[in-house]
């Protein structure tokens, strides 16, 4: 046996692994009827302003939600705001309870340690699948607001919030940056859920918990009194995609978010690892 079969094998183990998890991500019924009701409310969104724009034919405004009528692309940018204080992160909350506390109570957790991975590369993999997850909500939002935005309004140049216009592809592909910068900020916060899934055997109550983190964030950064805190909240810049749609970008408090994004990330996935590395695994 050579030196390099045992390290072969390893990776092929781990790539096995996380092949299992993302099949877990899209596979669990509960996942995938999160990902409908996620595609559900853009259709919903797309119908109710339809329906306006029929009612109130004359109704103009600088906002997002009003800027569908004119453009259907748009529904896209619209959905992700719409979605991003709730239902984003209510669908990452749950695929992170189930990340570690979910296969605690099923009884499998201890035998996944057995396949050589061991349990950072377990835990890796795990964080890894959480980010393919955060990925496919942000671009099932932006994609459903498309196709269901052109469908009920059309789709052609996008006008940017600073007069200019795009054309269609420059603005598809600012959409799917959009949804990008999303999928950060929901991966940070699947860092958190992770960290606290490692601390119970619960799922719905890690659920529950990275739920009500990602409420109080918002909540927090609602406050005024509380300016002094708002920059370093997780949530504070996750609408700050909206600036892809000024001409030119203003991407400065887009990376100050990911720059945050990443130290939350980085900091709960360490104590996610401090915690499950002397966890006492009983089941």
């Amino acid at each position: 046996m050579s030196a390099a079969e045992p390290a072969v094998r390893r990776r092929g183990a781990t790539w096995r692994l996380f092949a299992s998890e993302v099949h877990l991500v899209f596979g669990r019924r509960r996942n995938q009827v999160g990902m409908a009701v996620l595609v559900g409310l853009v259709v919903m969104l797309g119908v109710a302003l339809k329906v306006s724009q029929v009612r109130h034919p004359g109704a103009r405004g600088g906002d997002l939600l009003t800027m569908v009528a004119g453009n259907g692309v748009f529904l896209g940018f619209a959905g992700l705001t719409i979605e991003i204080a709730l239902f984003l992160p209510l669908a990452v909350s749950v695929l992170a309870g189930d990340a570690v506390a979910g296969e605690a109570n099923l009884g499998t957790l201890r035998y996944l340690l057995v396949a050589p991975v061991g349990r950072a590369r377990l835990l890796g993999v795990k964080a890894c699948a959480l980010g393919v997850g955060a990925l496919t909500g942000a671009l099932l939002v932006a994609l459903a607001g498309v196709l269901v935005g052109t469908a009920l309004f059309g789709a052609g140049p996008l006008t940017t919030l600073s007069g200019s216009q795009l054309d269609i592809g420059r603005g598809l592909l600012r959409l799917l940056l959009a949804a990008a910068y999303v999928a950060a900020g929901l991966a940070a916060l699947g860092m958190i859920g992770l960290f606290i899934s490692t601390l119970t055997e619960q799922p719905m109550a890690a659920t529950v918990a990275t739920a009500m983190v990602s409420t109080l964030l918002w909540v927090l950064d609602a406050v005024p009194q509380l300016d002094w805190l708002h920059p370093w909240l997780l949530v504070d810049r996750w609408s700050a995609f909206v600036d892809l749609l000024r001409d030119p970008v203003f991407s400065d408090r887009m990376l100050a978010g990911l720059w945050l994004d990443a130290g939350y990330a980085a900091v709960f996935l360490l104590l996610a690892w401090l915690r499950f590395r002397g966890k006492d695994i009983t089941s």
